[in-house]
């Protein structure tokens, strides 16, 4: 089915890509909506579309003009692509993963443990603010990188390597695909329904203290409670757990550091 999906939005730009590869596509400022989401007299797919089934990296997020951000949000949640003309309308696939970066400010040291920021506040909330609440509540991990000492860099600890990871990856993805088998239209947690969401990914009693917690405090939205139970569902799955418990919960939270007033601090 996925290779079918690829095929069909493919054809249109006649690309193709060897058997199980991944494709990726790379982005900074200066793309065009209609380049991203695809579109033109004859529509055509755009980025989005031809990273189905893929990942597709935004570099600079901020950066990006504001309406070309805001026309991801409905692929993001149907993971489709409606395009209307006068007499048809054309739906293209586009159930990517979307990847970003960007700085806490213009300048790049806002929170900076040693160096001084020179934004003016109203500059740096400026910056933020081209990124929408609806569009952040879309996506599912938000992780601020701090700077790493020298020292810290130079004792380099003795971590997990990429083959290890992968081989965790491939496991829990087979475990969703048994999970999901028989369901032609849910693949993974993250395609996963409210009511899948209720018989999969409902947390233990603690979690749902902690969840009730995040979500009093944080203000948290109706769809950014979904998204941290298909996390919490992931990383009890990564660990092999059968019941998604409170640890699952308080990490998947964590990584949703864009929610929070203070997250640069």
């Amino acid at each position: 089915m996925e290779t079918l999906e690829y095929i069909t939005a493919f054809i249109f730009k006649c690309l193709w890509l060897k058997d199980n590869q991944i494709f990726y596509t790379a982005y900074i400022k200066g793309v065009s909506d209609v380049a991203l989401v695809g579109g033109g007299s004859f529509p055509q797919p755009g980025e989005i579309s031809l990273s189905h089934n893929g990942v597709l990296f935004l570099d600079e997020l901020p950066e990006f003009k504001r309406t070309v951000l805001e026309v991801m949000r409905q692929p993001l949640e149907d993971r489709r692509i409606s395009i209307s003309r006068a007499r048809f309308t054309i739906d293209y696939p586009a159930s990517f993963m979307l990847v970003s970066s960007m700085n806490p400010c213009p300048c790049g040291y806002f929170n900076h443990p040693e160096k001084k920021c020179v934004c003016s506040p109203g500059v740096v909330q400026k910056y933020l603010s081209k990124i929408s609440g609806p569009l952040l509540d879309r996506i599912d991990l938000h992780i601020e990188v701090v700077p790493v000492p020298f020292n810290k860099l130079a004792e380099a600890p003795p971590s997990e390597n990429s083959i290890a990871v992968r081989e965790r990856v491939i496991k829990a993805r087979k475990v969703q695909n048994e999970r999901f088998n028989g369901n032609d239209k849910v693949h993974c947690n993250a395609q996963m329904s409210s009511r899948q969401l209720a018989k999969y990914a409902t947390p233990d009693e603690a979690g749902m203290n902690i969840l009730k917690t995040a979500m009093e405090k944080l203000d948290l939205s109706a769809r950014a409670y979904d998204r941290i139970l298909k996390v919490s569902r992931t990383i009890a799955d990564l660990e092999e757990c059968e019941k998604v418990q409170a640890h699952h919960v308080a990490e998947a939270v964590q990584y949703r550091s864009l929610d929070r007033s203070n997250w640069g601090a």
